[in-house]
Formats: C-alpha cells, structure tokens, sequence
C-alpha cells in the first residue's frame, strides 16, 4: 500500500511538472519550503529529465525551482514571525517540528549567523523547515531571501543535472529501469520512514 501511495506521488509530480513546466516546478518546490515534506530529490531530478527533451533548459529548470522555493518560504517565514516561538513550539507537532528541531536551527544560525540560511538550503530535511525559525529569529528579510534564492539555486542545479544525466543515459539504463524505479521507491519510503520517525520521537521528548 505504501508502495502505491509513494508510486501515486512520483506520477502525480511528473504530471505536474509536464503539464505545467517550470511553473509546475516552481509549485512543487514552493509546497515543499511550505514545511510540507514533498521531496525535492524527485521534484527536481524529473524536470532534469525533461531537460534532456527539450522541454526547458537547465537554467530555467534550477531557477524556477529556486523561485519556488523563495515563494514557499514567505509564508513560513511569516508565521514564525507573527506566531513566535511559543506558537511553533505549541503547534509545530502539527508540521512534524519539535522544540529539537528548533534547538538545532538556533545552533545553525547562533554558529553561521546569516550564512546558516544559505547553508541549510541545501541540505535534506532541515531545509524544509529552516524558513520558521528564522521568521521566530527575525531574520533580516533581505538577507534571509537572498540567501534562501542563491542556497536553493544551488541545490537544484545540483539535483536537476542529477535528472539530466539519468536522461541522457537513459538507454543504456532502459533495460533495469523498472528495477531503477522500484530503488527510488525503496529509497523515498526508508527516507519517509526515518524522517517521521525521527520527528515523532522528538515531540515525545519535547
């Protein structure tokens, strides 16, 4: 059933991305910094394929990703703003963000200062949530954009060539692919697994 479930995902965001184009991954990269766990990992490496079609370029594929990114941000970023900490720290298990995850980012920015944005852009998981506690922080909204557009740009420059490279092979690979799809199967519901577990266990110690 899971299998089904994360199969369903992966079609639902190639049809996005196909249907729309670089705005449909604008849209998909926005739900993700919208603290919704929609992974980049397949958002991106798709629209690289479809680099390899002609459908877009790699430019445009990693900067409307970035765009996407800033624009799921914004309201992140407000709601720590407004909200504050005791509003996160309240309701934040309703985003799968505990008080440890909070912690974490407080070390980040307290070490990094305003380069933590940049730097946490491109990591797995923290950059989901890393816009909330910098609108708790109230982070310097300029700086925490800019650094949130140049961090994201690099993340996806990085996983769209991912999907230009799987594309360009993608003969010498049709003959395991159905295998290679049921590895980013295995790949996303271990990921899902482990990020849930580890936010569930948080908020039982919170």
């Amino acid at each position: 059933m899971i299998n089904e479930i994360l199969t369903s995902l992966i079609n639902w965001i190639e049809s996005v991305i196909t249907h729309l184009g670089p705005w449909g991954v604008a849209l998909l990269m926005a739900i993700e910094s919208c603290n919704i766990p929609l992974p980049s990992e397949a958002i991106l490496p798709f629209a690289g394929y479809l680099v390899t079609k002609g459908v877009f370029s790699i430019h445009t594929a990693a900067i409307f990703g970035a765009i996407g990114c800033v624009l799921g941000s914004i309201p992140s970023y407000y709601l720590g703003y407004f909200g504050g900490r005791k509003f996160i720290e309240k309701y934040g298990k309703y985003f799968l963000i505990s008080k440890h995850d909070l912690e974490i980012a407080d070390k980040w920015v307290d070490k990094y200062g305003d380069w933590s944005f940049f730097i946490c852009r491109m990591l797995p998981v923290v950059r989901t949530f890393i816009s909330l506690p910098a609108g708790i922080l109230r982070a310097r909204k300029r700086t925490f954009f800019t650094f949130t557009f140049i961090g994201s740009l690099v993340w996806s420059y990085v996983l769209v060539w991912v999907g230009v490279k799987v594309g360009e092979n993608t003969e010498a690979l049709k003959h395991i692919w159905h295998k290679f799809d049921a590895v980013i199967i295995i790949i996303c519901l271990i990921l899902g697994i482990i990020y849930i577990y580890h936010h569930i266990k948080n908020l039982k110690n919170s």
